[in-house]
């Protein structure tokens, strides 16, 4: 696909420069997760209309680069989800910067286009995400690169983390004046421990159906996997 295949580049370019030799000393980290949730949250939107999501997720990484992929049982839409990530990202005296590529692939979906014979047809997104922070406070700003959904729209973050306790408010905006996709969220969460969190998350200014308006509760756990 056109969208991984960029992925695959800028993994290439990462590597540009390095020895055959340096690549075989470079140290590779392998981490993986699996997870559980009561609720299929996405930037404030449900997408599993109630439905309990199960996840799991396999990242590589050497210094600051990494790349991965997280599947999901999916939303009652599209179906089961995989993401395709490749980035890098660093960290000093307290200021963070990550930018990555991230492919959205759903293997029995369609266009979304109505009354189209999506039979056989894989939908898939990509999105160039840039993100800093600065002590507890973060931003992010999600480009699209391509997809066969709406690819002209925009996404930003802003966040706030202190201990145990974060807030993150989600703005979504449609170039094509789409008022399904123009909203601003509003998420509050609290990490009970390492793998068990509480979420609630509210949709604060919309033009959006009843049910994507109310206030969500999400519980989640999750455990890393070793390898």
């Amino acid at each position: 696909m056109k969208k991984l295949t960029k992925a695959i580049a800028l993994a290439g370019v990462m590597t540009t420069g390095l020895t055959g030799a340096q690549l075989a000393q470079a140290e590779v980290d392998v981490s993986a997760s699996a997870a559980v949730a009561s609720m299929y949250l996405w930037r404030g939107l449900d997408l599993g209309n109630g439905d309990a999501a199960v996840s799991g997720d396999i990242t590589l990484s050497s210094g600051g680069a990494y790349a991965g992929m997280w599947t999901s049982s999916g939303d009652s839409a599209a179906g089961n989800e995989y993401d395709l990530y490749v980035g890098y990202g660093g960290e000093m005296e307290g200021f963070s910067y990550d930018v990555s590529v991230l492919t959205y692939v759903y293997p029995s979906a369609g266009n979304f286009e109505e009354d189209a014979d999506t039979s056989g047809n894989t939908f898939d997104l990509s999105e160039l995400i840039a993100s800093v922070g600065y002590m507890g406070a973060s931003f992010s700003y999600y480009y699209p690169l391509a997809g066969d959904g709406n690819d002209d729209y925009s996404y930003m973050t802003l966040g706030y983390g202190m201990g145990a306790y974060s807030a993150t408010v989600g703005i979504s905006d449609d170039n094509e004046d789409n008022e399904d996709n123009i909203y601003t969220h509003v998420d509050l969460s609290y990490a009970y421990t390492d793998s068990l969190a509480f979420t609630v998350s509210k949709v604060v200014s919309a033009e959006l159906d009843e049910t994507e308006d109310d206030t969500k509760f999400v519980v989640s756990y999750s455990l890393p996997i070793d390898l």
